[in-house]
């Protein structure tokens, strides 16, 4: 089923919103700056893995930074 945001989605959906607040803090707040392009449980899911491996570029991008430095 498609809903209008992701505020919707987890508003309807019990599973949904179960699982979204299982998730951690941190991620739940990276996924609602998201909030208009999440229209069902499959794109919230996409968008979370999405979301994934940005943060993990970011840590491998950081530490070879810091080695960079050092």
């Amino acid at each position: 089923m498609q809903y209008d945001n992701l505020h919707e989605l987890i508003s309807s959906s019990s599973g949904t919103r179960k699982y979204f607040l299982s998730l951690p803090f941190k991620i739940q707040t990276q996924l609602y700056e998201h909030n208009n392009y999440i229209h069902s449980s499959a794109d919230l899911r996409l968008r979370l893995t999405q979301i994934e491996k940005y943060n993990r570029s970011v840590i491998v991008s950081e530490s070879l930074n810091e080695n960079f430095l050092n």
